[in-house]
Order: structure tokens, then C-alpha cells, then sequence
């Protein structure tokens, strides 16, 4: 096995454990996109510009994480309540700076999730 597929099954293996403990009764929001391998390290870096605003400055915001796989990029949101999540979407921070940086680097619309846990 790769050490590259190790730590792509690690990371999944944690993730798949933030819902018993990070995110009891809350939600997540799930953003696809589709992007070019080699557009995928500009792609990266929009998630890092922007995590750190997430966290700090949207309603009920509890983590953002970078999904890589094959196929896609996935955004992970996790929040609070569903509400937030939804409000989220709406936001300037999303729609004036995630969006208009994004949009370029994408091959196809994003494909947009929101997931309620117990």
C-alpha cells in the first residue's frame, strides 16, 4: 500500500469518527468540486486562505477539512445547527470570496450537501 493511500485512509478513518464526538446534534455541509488535478494545488489554497476566516467569523462554525480524492475535492463544513449551515451558503465570505475564486478552477457546478446528525 502507498504511503500516499495510508494517509488518505487514515484521514478517512478520522473523519468518519467526528460525528461521535465532535459534532453530536449538529451538521454538515458538504461541498463537491470538481477541478483538474493540476489545478487542484490553486484549488488547495483557497481552502487555506479561507479556513481560518470560516471558523472565526461564521455563525455556529465548528471545522472545515479538505477532502482529496481521485475523482473530486471535497469541502468539509461542519456547524452547530442545519440553519447555520443553510446561512452559510448565503454569506459574503462564500459568496463574494470562496466563489469568485473558485470558479475559475471548476469543470462542472459544485454539487452541495447539507447532513444533519443525531
Amino acid at each position: 500500500m502507498s504511503q500516499s493511500l495510508t494517509k488518505r485512509l487514515a484521514l478517512s478513518a478520522a473523519l468518519l469518527a467526528l460525528p461521535l464526538w465532535a459534532h453530536a446534534g449538529g451538521a454538515y455541509l458538504e461541498i463537491t468540486l470538481k477541478v483538474d488535478p493540476k489545478d487542484r494545488p490553486a484549488a488547495g489554497a483557497v481552502y487555506t486562505k479561507y479556513r481560518q476566516p470560516f471558523l472565526d467569523q461564521i455563525p455556529g462554525a465548528t471545522s472545515k477539512e479538505l477532502l482529496i480524492r481521485d475523482e473530486d475535492v471535497q469541502v468539509l463544513h461542519g456547524f452547530k445547527t442545519k440553519e447555520e449551515a443553510t446561512a452559510y451558503l448565503g454569506s459574503d465570505l462564500f459568496t463574494h470570496d470562496v466563489v469568485s475564486e473558485l470558479k475559475p478552477l471548476l469543470k462542472a457546478d459544485p454539487e452541495v450537501r447539507i447532513y444533519t446528525t443525531n
